[in-house]
């Protein structure tokens, strides 16, 4: 199990997949997963993605099988982009493709403004607003929720907007099965702070070519919401599937990969 430790608080658990040619030197893609999740969550990307790049899979500061972190723990989006730099750094890769997923993507738009030298392309697949409207003043009823309920509780009272009406019963729970492991203590910190993030002046400042991924109805926003803020950065294109989920890196994982492998291709440099 490949572990790194960026700081002294954070064993981060992270996976490499890598099917490409053994005589090449790949390009890199670093894959950033959503809230309550983990670098499980890109399993149906995977085996599209890694015969053509080597892939790294980071369970976020928190989550997965990385650390938890304490209730009171001081969330910032610059220690989460660091801590991927510092990781980057130790595998001995400067520059990469970068891909978000829910907030991940939210993660991933204001690591590409911070840290523009380091990102080749973005990726962004059902991803929110920049910011928003009403999470922040939601967060006391959600605190209190996850104190009475749990995690898993909160996963299957949104699963339904999170996967649409096509997803598989089966997919459904296996998905609250999921998200529900997650350390309350992570929840409850993340929730008030990165979860409503706010990220507008971020975005105008993106300067990599940048692919936007949502569906026809998603539940996060609608496409001309999404087209606003997509249009704010200077090389970009939005995609827009068929469907009414806004987990689209789940729902829509085979379309969404090849999205972006085109995409890559296309822009990758």
């Amino acid at each position: 199990m490949p572990t790194f430790r960026p700081t002294p608080d954070l064993v981060m658990h992270y996976e490499i997949d890598d099917f490409t040619d053994p005589w090449r030197q790949p390009d890199t893609i670093l894959l950033l997963h959503g809230n309550a999740e983990s670098g499980l969550a890109w399993y149906g990307w995977v085996p599209a993605l890694a015969r053509h790049y080597r892939v790294v899979r980071p369970d976020m500061r928190g989550f997965g099988q990385s650390t938890p972190m304490p209730r009171d723990y001081p969330w910032t989006l610059d220690r989460l982009i660091d801590d991927f730099c510092l990781l980057l750094d130790n595998l001995r890769i400067d520059r990469f493709h970068l891909v978000g997923a829910k907030i991940g993507g939210t993660i991933a738009r204001a690591f590409a403004a911070r840290r523009p030298e380091r990102v080749k392309t973005l990726t962004v697949v059902g991803t929110p607003p920049p910011l928003r409207a009403g999470a922040a003043e939601r967060v006391p009823e959600l605190v209190r929720e996850f104190e009475e309920h749990g995690v898993e509780h909160w996963a299957r009272q949104n699963m339904g907007n999170r996967l649409g009406g096509a997803f598989p019963p089966e997919g459904f729970e296996w998905w609250c099965k999921f998200m529900g492991r997650t350390a309350l203590s992570t929840q409850l910190g993340f929730m008030g702070t990165i979860a409503c993030a706010d990220i507008r002046a971020d975005v105008p400042k993106i300067a990599c070519p940048t692919l936007v991924v949502t569906t026809e109805e998603s539940g996060l926003a609608t496409v001309a919401e999404t087209r606003v803020w997509q249009q704010q950065i200077r090389d970009s294109a939005l995609v827009v599937l068929p469907g009414n989920s806004y987990h689209v890196a789940a729902t829509h994982a085979a379309e969404s990969a090849k999205a972006t492998l085109d995409f890559i291709a296309r822009c990758g440099g």
